[in-house]
């Protein structure tokens, strides 16, 4: 790749995020960003996502310097996600506030139903491959509207205008696998989604299996929800 068109294509994928401050831990904080790479290991960029969103449902201070003049222009320099952050365009489920973190954290790739296509695939692999990020986080949420219009689909023959129709197929398989299961049948449609696309990325992708191997990466899956605010990370493998 030349030069100039990497330099476009980092430009282009800037994450945008606020956050809060991490409780005294043992966990090292995120490199600045004039690095290349990140310094927090799978399992440290989880406990930072999981303290986050524990500083979230308690309605802790907001941590101003993550976002503010000074951040900015350390950022502009470069950025060193340290998550690659799969989740769904809701807006009520912004990945930024529910997980405490602030500009230049978190490498976001969102659409409705969190389903990963080739455009989202690549996004994914950019993050893993030329940022370093060494965690990717599918979140799935409570009452997601696209995994519920691929329930109709499932029990009414459901058929929806437009791309809607094709943006929803992907989720079916998922809709299938969690009928009959007990318990509320849209909550294990949002589950399992999570799950097959966690399963596809462990997988289906080299540039993700040999991170994975090497222990450099971790894939997980989770739901958020939207009642208390909290994230239930039952997918970690």
């Amino acid at each position: 790749m030349r030069p100039d068109r990497r330099r476009f294509i980092a430009c282009a994928c800037c994450a945008v995020l606020g956050g809060l401050a991490p409780a005294a831990t043992a966990i090292p904080p995120a490199r600045a960003a004039g690095a290349k790479r990140t310094d927090l290991s799978p399992d440290q960029a989880l406990a930072l996502l999981k303290q986050g969103n524990q500083s979230f449902t308690t309605d802790a201070p907001f941590r101003r310097e993550a976002s503010d003049r000074d951040r900015r222009i350390e950022i502009a320099r470069g950025q060193t996600p340290f998550v690659v952050l799969v989740g769904c365009s809701d807006s009520r489920v912004p990945p930024e506030l529910l997980f405490g973190r602030g500009l230049g954290e978190l490498f976001i790739v969102r659409n409705a139903g969190n389903t990963v296509d080739t455009t989202a695939m690549g996004s994914i692999e950019y993050g893993v491959v030329e940022l370093g990020v060494p965690l990717v986080v599918v979140l799935g949420h409570e009452k997601c509207g696209a995994v519920q219009a691929a329930v109709s689909v499932v029990t009414d023959n459901a058929v929806f205008p437009g791309s809607i129709g094709k943006m929803i197929e992907p989720i079916v398989p998922a809709v299938l696998r969690a009928r009959g299961q007990p318990g509320d049948f849209l909550d294990n449609a949002v589950r399992e989604n999570v799950r097959r696309t966690v399963q596809r990325l462990r997988t289906a992708e080299a540039l993700l299996v040999d991170p994975i191997r090497a222990g450099k990466l971790k894939i997980v899956g989770a739901r958020y929800d939207l009642d208390d605010g909290s994230v239930d990370f039952f997918e970690e493998g």
